[in-house]
Formats: C-alpha cells, structure tokens, sequence
C-alpha cells in the first residue's frame, strides 16, 4: 500500500516576483482591454456629434417650406433681405438654439435624478416636476395675469421646487428611506393633483387657458430669440451644478453609508442636485412647456452604452437629449402635412414604449 504525498511548489524567489511585468488581459480582438472603455466613449460620443449635427441640419432646412441646405448656408454665412433669409435667422436659427438648450437640460435633469434615487423611473414628468412647473405658471396667469417669458421662469422655478420637496416628503415617509418606489408612487400622485388643479383653473379662466394652450403639449413653435436669451444662463448654472456633483453621485452610487465613508456629504449633494433639476426643469418647462420623457429614454440610453460613470453619463446625455429633441421637432413639422405636430406629442410617442419596456424590465429583475 503506497501513500501519496502532496507535492507543494516551491515559493519564486522574491526578486522574480518584484520585477515581473503585469499581466495585460487581451481580448480575441488583439486590443488592450484598458484601452476599450475609452475606445467605446469615444464612439459613442462620436456618434452622439453626428446625430446633433444632423439634428441641426435637419432643423434648418426642414418645415413647412423646403429650403434647399445651399440657401441655409447662404442665409447664415451671408445674409440678406430675401424670404429664405427671414426664415432662416429670424425663425428657425433661434428655434434649434432653443431646442438644443431644452434638450440639453431635460436630458440631464434626467441623468442625475435617476443617479440620485438609484432609480431607472426617475423623469422630471414622471416625478412631477414638470407638472408643478407647469401649475405654476397656470396660477400665476390666472390669480395675477402675469404674461411673458421672465413670469413664466420665476413661478416655474418655485413650482418645480415645490414639487420637488413634496414628492421627496411623500417618498421618505417618518421612519423610512425614501426609495425608489415610493418617489416614484409620490411623483404620480403630484402628477396627477397637479395636472387636475391645472384643468381646474383653465376652465375657469379664459386668459389662463389661451396661455396653456400655447404651450401645454410642448411646443418650440413660434419661440424666439427673447425666450432663449431668457433661458440660457438658468441652464447653464444648472449644467455647471449638475456636473460638480457628477463624481459625488458617483461614490453614493455605492450605497449612502458607503459614500459617506467617502467623504461625500449626502445632504449637502442631496439639495445640490435638486437644485439643479429646478433650475433644468423649470427653465425647460417655462420656455416650450412640458416635454416628457427626454429626461427618462436618454439617461437609460447613455448609461448603457457609456458606463456608469455619472460624469461621461451626463455628457452624453448633453449630446443625445438635443440630438433626439431636434430630430423630434423636424418628425413634428412634417408628421402631418401642412399643420405641425408638438415636439411633445412626438417625444410621448416615442418615449411611450420606451416606459414600458424600463417598467417591465425592473420588475423581471425585482422578480
């Protein structure tokens, strides 16, 4: 009867062990696997550009009257006194401007709700933001008959916040932690007494309602340069806030208790973010109206094929939210002929399966 004996390999020497190249993992491809995720940035960044810049063409050039891209070229680089001109810089330049801006800030209003709530549902309309934003103004026109762009902001700001506050109250009932089915159950229930309130004032008020007609569905038409002069700068504080917290999101991603080990502060990142959905959304909301679900498709959209990374999701999500708002708009103008179609409705219709697919996703992985 034989016994067997492990046999155990000598330890490498230590000097063998120090100067030992590290190991590299390479696909079946020949690249780097350190080089792929910045490969694939690039490319999606890339072809979020493209989009844009398509986007933009299209804007111009398509609407109720054809202009050939020559003439829109002509009419930015060389104006003059002709119709194709007018219509060019005094319509439709200010126009995709707008639409660029708008998309910009609903996308990334988006971006960092759902980063903050560690919730894929997470929208500035599905969260009634929107819709206080929207209520906001109703009232203001209807008790105080305030009409204009500068009105619009001030009163959407304070409506967007308001909402804000209520549906994080409504989510983080006394003793629990505001997850993400509950901010979403509370921003359908503000959703839905803030749009009542809304068609309860319009009804009663004539002013009111010629005012929300005007842009309830979401609208880009007839806006021009004044409503983007006024829009601007809240945006781009908005965007500055929303990047600055980018790698704080980044660290609660991994739980509140480990990013406070972290060094985040969670209040103090908290009220940053909110404050930067305000001032997207409600400057969003105050210039075209309500516009939905931009701020849902598109972050999903950029943190699957960008990564996680809260920064490099929020800058594509600044290049695919214009990109898909313009290309909406231009579907918009020629969807039905002679008449145009709201940017909003569109967006509803794309965004409609957009929703359901998300909501029958999170439920497969809940299951």
């Amino acid at each position: 009867m034989t016994s067997r004996r492990a046999t155990v390999a000598p330890d490498p020497p230590a000097d063998r062990a120090s100067t030992s190249p590290p190991v590299t993992c390479v696909d079946q491809s020949g690249s780097s696997a350190v080089r792929r995720p910045g490969l694939r940035r690039a490319v999606v960044l890339l072809v979020a550009v493209v989009l844009l810049l398509v986007g933009i063409a299209a804007s111009l050039a398509v609407g109720s009257r054809w202009i050939p891209p020559e003439q829109v070229w002509e009419a930015l680089v060389r104006p003059d006194e002709s119709l194709a001109a007018t219509i060019v810089r005094g319509q439709r330049v200010p126009r995709t401007l707008l639409a660029i801006t708008v998309g910009m800030a609903l996308a990334v209003a988006g971006a960092v709700m759902q980063s903050l709530t560690r919730n894929p549902l997470a929208d500035p309309g599905i969260l009634g933001v929107s819709a206080g934003a929207g209520l906001a103004v109703v009232a203001a026109v209807a008790l105080a008959g305030y009409v204009g762009i500068w009105f619009y902001l001030w009163f959407a700001f304070v409506g967007a916040a308001v909402a804000s506050l209520v549906v994080y109250l409504l989510g983080s009932a006394p003793g629990l932690a505001a997850t993400p089915a509950r901010l979403a159950l509370g921003g359908i229930a503000v959703s839905a007494a803030a749009t009542s309130l809304v068609q309860t004032v319009i009804l009663t008020d004539q002013t009111a309602f010629n005012e929300f007609r005007f842009w309830a569905a979401g609208s880009l038409e007839g806006r021009r340069w004044d409503v983007l002069a006024a829009v601007v700068p809240f945006v781009v504080l908005g965007l500055v806030v929303a990047v600055a917290v980018g790698p704080a999101l980044n660290a609660l991603a991994l739980g509140e208790e480990t990013g406070r080990a972290l060094g985040v502060r969670f209040r103090s990142t908290v009220a940053a973010t909110m404050a930067a959905v305000v001032l997207l959304c409600g400057a969003a909301t105050a210039a075209v109206g309500p516009v939905g679900f931009v701020g849902l498709g598109v972050p999903i959209l950029a943190r699957a094929l960008i990564g996680p990374d809260q920064r490099w999701v929020n800058l594509a999500a600044a290049l695919y939210g214009p990109a898909l708002l313009l290309l909406a708009d231009v579907v918009g103008r020629r969807l039905a002929g002679g008449s145009e179609v709201q940017v909003g409705i569109v967006t509803a219709i794309i965004g409609g399966p957009v929703f359901v697919a998300v909501v029958r996703r999170t439920r497969s992985k809940a299951v």
